[in-house]
């Protein structure tokens, strides 16, 4: 199953980054300011428990 993401805010960037880690093919529909600098850097997501990057199709 593909999934698609709009955007990539707070829930949008968690939960699509957890399907992501799960092995879900995940892609965000995003502007285009944004969508380069997750290209360039990642989408990092932090959390209390801690922090991580994945790098999702955009």
């Amino acid at each position: 199953m593909k999934i698609l993401i709009v955007g990539a805010g707070g829930i949008g960037g968690y939960y699509g980054s957890k399907l992501m880690l799960a092995g879900a093919d995940v892609t965000y529909l995003l502007r285009d300011k944004r969508q380069a600098h997750i290209q360039e850097h990642g989408l990092v997501v932090e959390t209390p428990k801690g922090s991580y990057t994945v790098h999702p199709k955009t």
